[in-house]
């Protein structure tokens, strides 16, 4: 059966420079650090009577690409799975959940694409992703969301993930989060040595360690604020990515679904429903969803109502998706068009 998506050639255009930056990103995040490990460690260490150093630190590219290479494929295996028990989906069979099972398979067929497996997570935040690697593609959806939504809604939900793996840009996203979620918790661990050394100082403890002392709170003071600059920089690097896919291949598989569907009103509704009840969402069922996967997901985690500490997705892919509001004002605009 034909596609009845239609072609989006911008799309293409994008998913190949996503592509290039997730290959490129980790050779450049590697030697970042060989030279300040030459230009800023070394001397350091030399300056404070270590050493000297005569050689200097080296990696081969070939082991690079090697590493890089095996990384990248191992995301792209294990990545689907690992976003899965991260937000305790578990995947289910026709027998559990027929009617879900039903629809991915009728709404898969519609958009040529293989059938993917279903998974469910029992959660009070009504949301769905989908996720795909070399062993298969998995459309996910919590168990609030299929409590919340009528069945054209949950039609154009699903119809929406379908999209995601049609278009292709479901693989590029589960491989795309590890870099700068790495990224962020090295920026992250960084600031905490730092913090741990302010509080260190201030109550006096650099003790009676003498020169010694000194010199080693120096080096490892140096090494955390090279570790947290270069983390950064290429934590900002990497939500390029996100900012060159992530909120455009929303607005493709919103028109994707519809395509399916032969109804955008549905999607528009599902998406307005999801994000006035995100904010009533335990603060518990967010957190379950959280850990770097924000950018998978159909609809944000940002419409919530805090009482503590915010989400670890929203600080490492801020803002992935375009605001609820446009999305809903295009799918009624592409309704008026085909009416």
């Amino acid at each position: 059966m034909p596609s009845t998506l239609p072609e989006d050639p911008s799309l293409r255009r994008r998913l190949l420079v996503a592509t290039a930056l997730v290959a490129v990103l980790p050779f450049a995040f590697i030697y970042a650090f060989v030279f300040v490990a030459n230009e800023v460690l070394l001397p350091l260490l030399e300056s404070q009577g270590s050493g000297p150093y005569h050689g200097r630190v080296y990696v081969d590219p070939l082991f690079a690409v090697v590493v890089v290479a095996g990384g990248l494929a191992l995301q792209a295996w294990k990545g689907p799975s690992v976003v899965l028990g991260s937000i305790g989906a578990r995947r289910v069979d026709a027998d559990e959940y027929p009617d879900l099972h039903a629809r991915v398979t009728r709404l898969a067929q519609t958009a040529d694409v293989d059938r993917p497996d279903v998974a469910v997570t029992h959660n009070d935040a009504p949301n769905a992703m989908a996720v795909r690697g070399p062993r298969g593609a998995s459309v996910v959806v919590t168990t609030e969301l299929l409590d919340v939504l009528d069945d054209r809604e949950l039609e154009a939900v699903l119809a929406h993930e379908v999209s995601h793996l049609a278009n292709d840009d479901a693989t590029v996203m589960t491989v795309a989060w590890l870099l700068p979620t790495v990224t962020y918790y090295l920026a992250i661990a960084a600031a905490y040595v730092l913090y741990g050394m302010a509080r260190t100082m201030g109550h006096g403890g650099d003790g009676d360690g003498g020169d010694g002392a000194a010199k080693a709170l120096l080096v490892l003071f140096v090494t955390a604020v090279v570790t947290l600059a270069v983390s950064a920089m290429f934590w900002a690097a990497s939500v390029l990515i996100h900012r060159v896919l992530s909120r455009y291949r929303e607005y493709a598989a919103d028109r994707g679904a519809a395509a399916i569907t032969g109804d955008p009103t549905a999607l528009a509704s599902a998406l307005r429903k999801l994000d006035d009840r995100m904010a009533d969402v335990p603060d518990r069922d967010l957190r379950s969803l959280d850990g770097g996967a924000e950018a998978l997901y159909v609809a944000p985690l940002e419409g919530r109502a805090f009482t503590d500490a915010e989400l670890v997705s929203t600080d490492v892919f801020p803002a992935t998706h375009p605001p609820t509001v446009d999305r809903i004002d295009r799918l009624r605009e592409l309704a008026g068009e085909l009416e």
